[in-house]
């Protein structure tokens, strides 16, 4: 769970990605791509070795040069969510959930981290039930679910949107 932040010291939305669920480079590229385009806090990672992967590196465009980032595997991620709560961060799951809010409704609290899902399967319901709120993007189609870089882009657009300057 160490960060790794870059030279570059400009203001910073107080959005965090965690995407320690996430598997797939490129997925972890364009989150990466996405949180340094709205200066987000941090985009949380599950492995170090990811930034150098190549197919993260072309779809994150040197984004992670510039962007913040942390590294939380997987199994630490009970840990790394109650500690952002001791720090007065409110952790929301972004999933599908029948206790999920309809995102045009939530009302983001300003120091907020985004559980991500991993691709497929989705986010635990223990690590659901432990985050402080659920919420969804509305679909009406027969596909399940969005891309998880998608998602966290109309996510993160809501939370600027609300909190933006």
């Amino acid at each position: 769970m160490s960060p790794r932040s870059p030279q570059v010291s400009a203001p910073r939305h107080a959005l965090t990605l965690c995407a320690s669920l996430v598997q797939n480079p490129m997925n972890l590229g364009a989150l990466c791509r996405t949180a340094e385009v709205w200066r987000l806090q941090a985009l949380v990672l599950p492995d170090p070795e990811v930034l150098a992967d190549r197919d993260f590196r072309k779809v994150a465009v040197s984004a992670d040069q510039w962007q913040t980032t942390s590294i939380c595997p997987r199994d630490r991620l009970p840990e790394w969510i109650a500690q952002q709560q001791r720090n007065n961060t409110t952790v929301i799951a972004l999933t599908r959930h029948p206790q999920a809010i309809a995102l045009p409704t939530f009302a983001f609290p300003a120091q907020t981290a985004l559980l991500l899902g991993r691709e497929l399967t989705g986010i635990p319901e223990v690590l659901i039930q432990q985050c402080n709120a659920i919420v969804e993007i509305p679909q009406w189609g027969y596909v399940d679910s969005l891309n998880v870089s998608t998602a966290a882009a109309i996510a993160a657009y809501e939370y600027l949107r609300q909190h933006g300057k």
